[in-house]
C-alpha cells in the first residue's frame, strides 16, 4: 500500500473515531442531564490526537487545568459588570497561564468552559460539577478511542519498512559499484536515492507514531534504526556525487567496487560491522602503500577514490554508533531474540 493511501486510511480512521466519540460523549452527557451536553462532544473532538500518549497527556492537562480555570472565572466574572470585558479578561488570563505552564493545547477546552460561565452567571458547586463532568466525559472518550489504535499492524508495517530499506540500500550500493566498474546499466541512482530518502522520512514518522501508541519503555529502537538508515542514505548521496567527479576511473576503482559489492551483503539489521571495518582498513592501508600517481589528473582521481573510502567508513560508523546506543533492554528484546 502506498504512503498516500496509508495516510488517507489513517485520516479516515481518525475521522470515524472523532465522529463516534463526539456523538457518544453528547449522548452520555444528555443521559446524565448535564447542561451544555453538546460541549462534551466538542471536547472529545478537541482531545483526539494522533497517539495514545499524546491523548493521555492532553486529557490529563485539560482536567488539571480545569481547576485553574475555575479560579480565574471566580476572580473575574463576579467582580466585573460588563460580560464582554469580563470574558476578555478571563481569556487573557487563561491564555497567559497556559503559555507560562506550557499547556497551550488546553486553551480551546477552557474557553468553552468560560463561555458557559459567561452565559449562565452560575458559580454554584452544582454548575462547577456539571462543567467538570463535561470535561471528564469528553476527555475520557478521547482516551478510550485512542486506546484502540492497532499497535500490531503498526509494528508489522515498521518491520516491513526495515526490510524494504535494507534491500534498497543494497540495490543502490550495487548501482554505485557498477558506476565504478564503468557499467551503469541505464539506472538512475539519483532517483533511487531520493525515493529511498522520502520512504525513510515517512518510516521515521511511522516509528514516532508507534512509539506514541505503545506503553512499552523501549520502542525508540525503531526511531533510532530509521535515523541511522537516513544518515547512511545521505552518505550514499554524497558518495554518488564524489563518483561523478572522477574524470577517468583509476585501476583501483575496481577494488573499491568489489568492496562495495562485498559490503552490500551485510546491510542487515543485526549485523555488527567488525569484519567490514577491518577489510576497509586493509584496503585503505594497501592503497596508501602504492606509488603516487604520475599526473595531476590521476592524483585528483585517486584523491576522490580515497574520499569515497572515507564515506564508506562513515557509512559503517553510523551502524556502529546505532549498536552502541542501544540499551541493554533493547539489545535483549531486538537482538537476542
Amino acid at each position: 500500500m502506498s504512503h498516500q493511501k496509508l495516510k488517507i486510511k489513517k485520516l479516515l480512521i481518525k475521522s470515524l473515531k472523532i465522529a463516534i466519540g463526539s456523538v457518544a460523549a453528547i449522548l452520555i452527557a444528555s443521559w446524565l442531564g448535564l447542561e451544555f451536553a453538546t460541549s462534551a462532544g466538542i471536547i472529545t473532538l478537541l482531545s483526539v490526537v494522533s497517539t495514545k500518549w499524546d491523548t493521555l497527556k492532553l486529557s490529563a492537562e485539560r482536567i488539571l487545568s480545569f481547576f485553574a480555570v475555575i479560579l480565574i472565572a471566580f476572580a473575574t466574572y463576579p467582580f466585573i459588570d460588563n460580560d464582554w470585558i469580563a470574558y476578555g479578561i478571563f481569556i487573557f488570563a487563561t491564555v497567559l497561564l497556559s503559555g507560562l505552564l506550557g499547556i497551550e493545547s488546553t486553551i480551546s477546552t477552557n474557553a468553552v468552559v468560560g463561555t458557559h460561565f459567561l452565559m449562565t452567571h452560575d458559580h454554584s458547586i452544582a454548575f462547577i460539577y456539571n462543567e467538570f463532568l463535561l470535561v471528564l466525559i469528553g476527555t475520557s472518550l478521547a482516551v478510550i478511542l485512542n486506546l484502540m489504535n492497532g499497535n500490531g499492524s503498526q509494528k508489522k508495517k515498521l518491520l516491513y519498512d526495515m526490510r524494504y530499506v535494507e534491500e534498497n540500500l543494497r540495490m543502490i550500493l550495487d548501482e554505485l559499484a557498477d558506476y565504478l566498474r564503468n557499467d551503469e546499466k541505464e539506472k538512475n541512482v539519483w532517483q533511487d536515492i531520493e525515493a529511498l530518502e522520502k520512504h525513510l522520512d515517512y518510516s521515521l514518522e511511522c516509528a514516532q507514531e508507534y512509539q506514541g501508541n505503545t506503553f512499552a519503555s523501549h520502542p525508540g529502537y525503531y526511531i533510532q534504526y530509521m535515523e541511522m538508515r537516513s544518515r547512511q542514505c545521505s552518505i550514499l548521496y554524497n558518495l554518488h556525487s564524489e563518483i561523478n567527479k572522477i574524470r577517468e576511473l583509476p585501476v583501483q576503482a575496481e577494488i573499491v567496487a568489489d568492496y562495495m559489492s562485498y559490503m552490500r551483503n551485510y546491510i542487515l539489521e543485526h549485523n555488527v560491522p567488525d569484519m567490514q571495518e577491518q577489510e576497509l582498513k586493509r584496503i585503505i592501508n594497501a592503497m596508501r602503500q602504492e606509488p603516487l600517481p604520475a599526473t595531476r589528473e590521476d592524483f585528483e582521481n585517486m584523491a576522490i577514490l580515497h574520499h569515497i573510502l572515507m564515506d564508506l567508513e562513515e557509512f559503517l560508523v553510523y551502524k556502529r554508533h546505532f549498536i552502541e546506543s542501544l540499551s541493554e533492554k533493547q539489545r535483549r528484546i531486538y537482538w537476542n531474540s
